[in-house]
Order: structure tokens, then sequence, then C-alpha cells
């Protein structure tokens, strides 16, 4: 049981991080993986197969109650087991019970609540908070972004490795350079201190570390927001400083929304969301609005004309 475990998932460990799987994405694939083998009682998933598979996905639909979105890692995690650890060929089970994929309409804040928002938002979080709003940026870009990926002169933001692992190019606010450039003095000053410390390297996704041996330690790699200390890597154990972590801004930002008495669950997310729709309402082409988002289809992008129908914000009634 437990020793099967064990080396088990040190395997898919391994093929994960020899495939440079994102950090999340592991330990999530990890976690399905455990439970799959937990809810068959410990059975090796080499004697198992689709038949197994499709009673644990019909029980998180159906007794777990689970997005769809979440039984789709799960089928993911799962099918990379198979696929990439055991090399075994899983016949396909399309007929399992699907979970249900609701139909929600995304928050958004108008301006007025955005502006009430901000000015419960100070220091880097405040910046943090311009980013996601003003560049419509995913939490996780905004904190993972570097130095070298915030151009000044052109006034503009390049996503690297976004969902679906393609750059992209957004706007960087005009109002919030000046702001942006006295923080960036700061964190020079943090990082020349690391340095000094025998410290200041960054982590490098992929194989980036071993084609640019000098990279960790160069200021362009540096993280935009970096966290306040120092801490382990996870992967490699080394000491680095790492971004400020999603989970901070998440609190701070719920937060704000409380203090501003906007009576809407906004998150960090809602910013980004507002980003697209004020975008649309304001005359721009829904094409533009995709390019910036990073969608790859522009049905993702079409759900945002669906939130300005919706009263008093863009189609008048004919009752008027």
């Amino acid at each position: 049981g437990y020793c099967m475990e064990k080396k088990l998932l040190g395997r898919v460990r391994d093929e994960i991080r020899y495939r440079h799987y994102s950090i999340r994405t592991e330990g999530a694939y990890l976690q399905w993986i455990k439970r799959f083998i937990l809810f068959h009682n410990k059975k090796h998933p080499s004697e198992m197969g689709a038949a197994e598979i499709k009673e644990y996905l019909t029980f998180l639909a159906v007794k777990g109650k689970v997005a769809s979105s979440t039984q789709n890692q799960a089928l993911n995690a799962i099918i990379f087991l198979y696929k990439n650890v055991l090399n075994m060929d899983i016949a396909d089970f399309s007929d399992f019970k699907r979970a249900k994929k609701p139909v929600k309409l995304p928050v958004v804040l108008n301006p007025d609540e955005i502006n009430k928002l901000f000015m419960h938002l100070e220091g880097v979080y405040f910046l943090i908070a311009k980013l996601l709003y003003g560049s419509g940026l995913r939490l996780l870009e905004a904190l993972r972004l570097r130095i070298k990926d915030v151009d000044f002169t052109y006034k503009e933001i390049t996503v690297r490795d976004g969902k679906g692992a393609k750059d992209r190019v957004t706007i960087l606010p005009d109002s919030i350079i000046t702001a942006l450039k006295l923080h960036l003095k700061k964190v020079k000053i943090i990082h020349q201190q690391d340095l000094q410390d025998g410290y200041g390297e960054v982590y490098l996704p992929g194989a980036l570390e071993k084609k640019y041996p000098n990279a960790p330690k160069s200021w362009a790699w540096q993280y935009v927001f970096p966290a306040p200390q120092l801490s382990a890597d996870p992967r490699s154990g080394k000491m680095r400083r790492h971004h400020i972590t999603d989970s901070m801004v998440q609190k701070v930002i719920k937060n704000a929304v409380k203090l501003s008495g906007i009576n809407k669950p906004a998150t960090p997310h809602t910013l980004r969301h507002s980003f697209a729709t004020h975008l649309l309402k304001n005359g721009y082409d829904i094409r533009t609005v995709q390019e910036l988002l990073g969608h790859k289809d522009v049905k993702t992008t079409m759900i945002y004309t669906h939130v300005l129908n919706r009263g008093g914000l863009a189609v008048k009634s004919p009752a008027d």
C-alpha cells in the first residue's frame, strides 16, 4: 500500500517535472492520483482500467458535486498517470457522468466601484490591482511578471507563458507608470542587498537556467513583485526570492471589497472581467479585446458582451 503509493507518486512527479509542468499542476495532479488510489482502497492503478476511472469520475460528479473544470482536472491527472507513467493505453470512456458546467455570467464592477475599491488599496497591492484592471492580467500572470516584461517606452506588458503557454502583449496603463517606476527602484535595492548577502537568484522556468547560467542573478529576470522574504524553492531547495503569493493578494482584495461597501462577490479576477467589459463598452472591437486577454477562442470573449446586455449597461429598452 503505502510503499507502492510513494514509489508511484515519485515516478509521476519525475514525469511531470520532465515535461516542465507548473508547480501548481504538479501539486494538483499528485493529489488527484492519490485520491483515485484511495477511492479504490489502494489498489494499484496497473490493475485498474476504464471501469474504475469511470466509477471515480461519476462519484466526483454525483457525490462530490464538483464543478466540471475540477472533474476535468481529475481526469487529466489520471490519464497522465496511465499514459506517461504506466504506459498503458486506456480505452475511451466518454460515457461517464459529466459534471455540469454552470453558465454563470462573470461578476463585473462598474467604474465607480473600481474607484471605491482602489481607495482601500495601497502599496504593492494597489499596483497589482491596477495591473489586473488596467492591463487585464490574470492574478498569477501579474505575479509572475519579470522586470524585462514591462516596457515603459512602448507602454506595454509582455505576458509570457500565460494559460496555454503562449505569449501575448497587453497595455501598460499610463496612470500606473510613475508609481511602478518608484516601486521598481525599491525592488532594485532589495535585489542588490540579496546579491551582497550571497543570494539574489530567481526561479527560471523550464530549461532556461541551463541555457542562461547568469540569468537567475540578473536584474532583468527578477520578479516585479518579489516576496518580502526569501524562501526555499520547493523543487531545488535553493534559497530564493519568489514572488508575492496569490493568496495574500486575494486576502487583501477581499478585505478592500468589504471596506468599500461593494455588495458583489468580487475577487482579483473580477478586475480582469471589468477590464474586458469596460473596453467593449468603450467601443473596442471584440477581436482586439480577445487578443489583449489572450483567449484562444473568441467565444470566451463573447461572454462579456452578454454582461453588457444585462440591464442598464448598454442596450436601451424600447420602453424608454
